[in-house]
């Protein structure tokens, strides 16, 4: 049993180097390397994948997808921790880095009622000031990306973890997604307070990343309406970031049935050659699914329905 086991793991990383090469080999003009190459890879192997967010040079989590070849929960949940280990893993990509110090070791990690504890070593409480937020987030929004996880517990050598390690700021008893990610605050009073997290893209040697931001900002209007007007919007925080959207484009109406959320815009979400881009429709469904508990975004012009995609296309 264990040889068939090993000889399956063997099989696997064989094929999904094959496919890598491939995929990585296929000439494009522009490469989105988050939807277009892992889901080649997913649909040409049939390999589930998983979110994981790396650090780019700004400072900012970019998300990525790494291949799951288990379906036992505690493995994906060491594959997803060890790919977020500097030095661990091989397969990131140029220009994104692991976030957790090297020499960090994985003690324990238990599992069960939605809850994950991960005990780490001593190694990983030498991350510098700049980066521990940026840390704590990478591992928060790097497991909460696997199925059925709802929250996390951090153990440093069977302690818990209960503020950061150099700047000593408290956090929350349970990790989600509360903590927020590439947090960013517009806000002028504590009035009317609202968190919106917003997908951008990132050019990175050459191919497209998506970015997360939790903005916080004093507006109580409906979040798909801030949503739409910060991804049309001229001003982002970062020249390094991008939105697709045309700046004239404008969210006609909306509407939450059944766990979908229709969303009606007018002719110029399409682009110039009258086209529904890829970036467009992730950006803004990759922002309703972290805003809403829907299943499935449907996109209408003019009340015409022209694209859909649901949440679990996006895992």
């Amino acid at each position: 049993m264990l040889r068939t086991k090993a000889l399956r793991k063997i099989f696997i990383t064989t094929l999904t180097l094959f496919v890598l090469l491939v995929a990585y080999s296929i000439p494009t003009t522009e490469n989105t390397h988050v939807l277009k190459t892992n889901l080649e890879i997913e649909e040409v192997a049939n390999f589930p994948t998983t979110s994981i967010f790396l650090l780019n040079d700004s400072g900012y989590l970019v998300k990525s997808k790494i291949i799951m070849d288990s379906n036992d929960k505690k493995e994906q949940i060491n594959k997803v921790l060890i790919s977020l280990i500097e030095g661990k893993s091989n397969n990131s990509p140029s220009g994104l880095k692991a976030p957790i110090p090297k020499n960090t070791k994985i003690k324990e990690i238990i599992y069960g009622d939605k809850l994950v504890t991960i005990n780490f070593s001593k190694e990983i409480l030498s991350v510098s000031l700049e980066n521990e937020k940026q840390m704590i987030a990478s591992i928060t929004y790097s497991i909460l990306s696997l199925k059925d996880i709802k929250g996390i517990n951090i153990l440093i050598e069977g302690e818990k973890l209960t503020e950061y390690p150099n700047s000593h700021e408290k956090l929350p008893t349970i990790l989600d997604h509360n903590l927020g990610i590439n947090k960013k605050y517009d806000i002028t009073s504590r009035d009317k307070i609202t968190k919106v997290v917003i997908y951008y893209l990132e050019r990175i040697d050459g191919n497209l990343f998506y970015v997360p931001v939790t903005k916080y900002l004093n507006d109580d209007r409906e979040k798909i309406k801030i949503i739409v007007e910060e991804l049309t919007s001229s001003y982002i925080y970062d020249s390094n970031l991008m939105s697709f959207l045309n700046s004239n484009t404008l969210l006609l109406d909306y509407k939450e049935e059944g766990n979908v959320l229709f969303l009606n815009f007018n002719n110029y979400l399409f682009d110039e050659n009258d086209k529904l881009l890829e970036e467009v429709i992730y950006s803004l469904a990759y922002s309703v699914f972290d805003n809403y508990d829907v299943e499935m975004v449907m996109f209408e012009v003019n009340e015409k329905e022209v694209s859909h995609i649901s949440a679990k296309d996006l895992l």
